[in-house]
């Protein structure tokens, strides 16, 4: 099967118990920020139910440089500055192909 030419990178990260609302507000704010990048279709920020201290970001990329563009801005350098101290381990990523929707549904 084919995948569309849309770069989906999910972002995993655990932060300190007492880091939640911290995190959520400067993800938030950066989440916002990253949106009207053009380069970027969506940035989705989600927190597991049964686990609080874990979240993922879903970011969707119109194209392979994207990525790079989005970690030169500086609401970008301003989240993972803020948050850096905040995990309770390292955040890991995975890239994945988009299927379905076609990229021009996104």
């Amino acid at each position: 099967m084919q995948h569309g030419s849309l770069l989906v990178v999910h972002v995993h990260v655990q932060v300190k118990p007492e880091c939640v609302a911290a995190f959520q507000a400067a993800t938030l704010a950066n989440a916002r920020a990253s949106v009207e990048e053009p380069g970027i279709a969506r940035f989705d920020v989600v927190q597991q139910l049964d686990d609080p201290t874990r979240f993922v970001l879903v970011e969707v990329y119109r194209h392979a440089e994207a990525p790079a563009r989005h970690k030169e801005t500086a609401h970008y350098a301003t989240w993972r500055d803020t948050v850096a101290s905040m995990m309770a381990v390292p955040r890991t990523s995975v890239k994945y192909g988009n299927v379905f929707p076609e990229d021009t549904g996104w």
